[in-house]
């Protein structure tokens, strides 16, 4: 039976590290969250964040807009908020909603890098890609830190990431070969997906597709991070990994919910503070 990854356990210890770290500032540091129109889903990780950002001490300030506030409109908030002192960080919520003509690409080109908390700009792209970063995009931070906690080091280990995004599983990858695990790619499109994912030591599945990674495609005593977030039949949430199945054969296993989510959010905390830092509020 796998050994638990408690997210939610690590992401309140983590918590309150940061607190610790904020109330030592002489200046509070900023987060500015951008949230256009009202998708339900959105409007729940936004709440949560600001629930974060209200446990720690962090300023947070929020900018809900209708949908249809427009692409010129939202460019000129964002430049406002890239003037702003005592704004560190701006995350402008994804996705955009549709049928108003936003270019997603072009909002996050207008973040000041140094404001840019979800690592998403080109130019902080670009920095994790040569190891050399102030901010690393959420999620695979938090996968990198559960992967820590338990004493699972990528070093020398098979790698596999199940997921090509470039909000996952691309700077995943990348953050695994710098620590110099070897690194496979695969998607949904991978022919014979099970022949690649048998050989991972610590297996990444980021796709979004429920049931994905079954027991069968799982190596004996693998690390099994599950990053995507899913519903059944039943409207209850779950991950790729058919965790009941896969639980049985891998040595340790993220839940969903419970794994990496917890850990996504305090990420976005722990940027938010390097943005301050950063900003001479030390």
């Amino acid at each position: 039976m796998a050994i638990i990854i408690d997210g939610k356990a690590l992401a309140a210890k983590w918590k309150e590290n940061i607190k610790g770290q904020v109330a030592a500032l002489k200046q509070h540091p900023g987060l500015a969250v951008i949230l256009v129109g009202n998708d339900p889903a959105s409007r729940v990780y936004v709440t949560s964040k600001e629930k974060d950002c209200s446990e720690c001490g962090i300023y947070s300030e929020e900018f809900a807009v209708p949908a249809q506030f427009g692409q010129k409109a939202l460019l000129n908030l964002i430049a406002e908020l890239n003037q702003r002192p005592e704004i560190d960080g701006i995350l402008c919520q994804l996705p955009l909603p549709k049928g108003y003509d936003y270019d997603e690409q072009e909002v996050l080109l207008a973040i000041d890098p140094k404001k840019d908390v979800d690592a998403f700009h080109p130019y902080n792209v670009g920095r994790i890609m040569i190891g050399d970063y102030t901010y690393l995009p959420c999620t695979p931070a938090g996968v990198m830190a559960m992967l820590d906690e338990y004493g699972i080091d990528p070093a020398g280990k098979r790698c596999v990431v199940v997921g090509r995004s470039n909000i996952v599983g691309k700077p995943q990858a990348m953050l695994l070969l710098h620590r110099h695990g070897t690194v496979t790619i695969c998607h949904s499109r991978t022919p014979n997906l099970g022949e690649i994912t048998r050989e991972a030591d610590i297996l990444v599945s980021a796709v979004g597709r429920r049931n994905l990674i079954t027991a069968d495609m799982v190596k004996e005593g693998a690390a099994v991070i599950d990053v995507a977030m899913n519903r059944d039949e039943n409207g209850k949430l779950c991950g790729d990994v058919d965790f009941e199945a896969v639980s049985q054969k891998a040595g340790w296993i993220t839940p969903v919910p419970g794994g990496c989510g917890p850990m996504t959010r305090v990420m976005l905390l722990q940027n938010t503070l390097a943005a301050a830092v950063s900003h001479g509020k030390a």
